[in-house]
């Protein structure tokens, strides 16, 4: 048996079910809207609601967590999760596995970029949350407490952002007593760049940071888009992942063996210091040398504002393609040449 987030199975089943999360009496768009089945929920009135799927391996094994959508706009986490939920056969499964299809579903359907509408609220950046807080601080706690304690592994799906052009890459903790588990992981994926991060507020670096889980956050895509193979790639790494941690096995041919990986120890992220218009002067997947132009900032009339410089010889992962921004935004993240590991 396994039970978790009020739901109980039984060895070999599998439940489309809804999680949701009570609000407290808060105004939200949190629904997941129609469905052509009938669904197992747990009748919370007013709460938050987050399509998902459950399924209780025939065999003991470990527990993972897949999540989607956690900023609303990085779409194709969400299909691929779908494919996986439907494909999986609970008969062929050693241990659990609860993906939720889409986390941000008030976000999902206003279409925002990342953030949670009710409350402008990061589910990547403000673990852990509060039970009796805002409607992104709810969301927060109840991942947090109620389902991050009680899995073995994180794996959370995003893409570039509704300006962002990225070349695949995936982010493991810096967490002592998880790096290495979860840097194993990230070995056994069809992900090129692997990225060393000290983030500790985010689901995965919150998982791993404060409840000492392994975890994982893929980035594959970009600009606010869903594409096809985007998301068939995005499935093979969660069928790679499951073959690592032996909970499903994989296809033959699944792991790219021709693909190049390397660990970058150290990732610059380059922030705009000033509002302005925003002229990027480098391309994703992309090397840089220590002093090159990487991109300016200017005025409606074309005055130059900022510009901004490599730091260190690197590799850029993303950056950021749209034209406004202001103090603060993202503009590049590239790796540091000198930090590179190969795998």
């Amino acid at each position: 048996m396994w039970s978790i987030c009020g739901k109980t199975l039984s060895p070999g089943e599998k439940l489309q079910t809804v999680l949701s999360v009570d609000m407290g009496g808060l105004s939200h768009g949190g629904t997941v809207g129609p469905v052509l089945q009938s669904l197992d929920r747990n009748d919370l009135p007013g709460g938050y609601e987050m399509p998902a799927t459950l399924i209780c391996g025939r065999k003991p094994g470990k527990t993972l967590l897949i999540t989607a959508s956690i900023h609303s706009g990085e779409y194709p986490g969400v299909p691929a999760v779908i494919h996986t939920a439907k494909d999986l056969d609970p008969e062929k499964m050693c241990g659990n596995v609860l993906m939720v299809h889409c986390v941000n579903t008030s976000g999902f359907w206003a279409r925002s970029d990342a953030l949670v509408p009710e409350d402008k609220f990061n589910l990547n950046r403000k673990y852990p949350g509060r039970p009796d807080g805002t409607v992104g601080e709810r969301i927060a706690d109840f991942f947090a407490t109620q389902v991050m304690p009680n899995v073995d592994f994180v794996l959370d799906l995003h893409s570039g952002g509704g300006c962002e052009r990225m070349t695949p890459c995936l982010f493991f903790p810096r967490a002592e007593q998880v790096t290495e588990a979860s840097l194993a992981a990230a070995k056994a994926l069809n992900v090129p760049y692997l990225l060393a991060s000290s983030a500790t507020d985010g689901e995965y670096s919150y998982a791993a940071n404060t409840l000492h889980k392994p975890a994982l956050l893929i980035e594959r895509g970009g600009c606010t888009l869903s594409m096809h193979e985007w998301s068939e790639d995005y499935h093979r790494d969660i069928r790679l992942l499951m073959d690592h941690l032996g909970i499903y096995p994989a296809q033959p041919g699944t792991r790219d063996e021709s693909m190049k990986r390397v660990v970058y120890r150290n990732t610059i992220y380059l922030t705009s210091t000033a509002q302005g218009i925003w002229y990027a002067k480098v391309m994703e997947d992309t090397d840089v040398k220590k002093g090159d132009l990487l991109g300016v900032i200017e005025d409606f009339y074309g005055n130059c504002i900022a510009e901004y410089y490599a730091q260190e010889d690197g590799h850029v992962f993303y950056y950021t393609a749209g034209l406004s921004v202001r103090e603060g935004s993202d503009l590049i993240a590239y790796g540091v040449k000198d930090s590179v590991e190969p795998v």
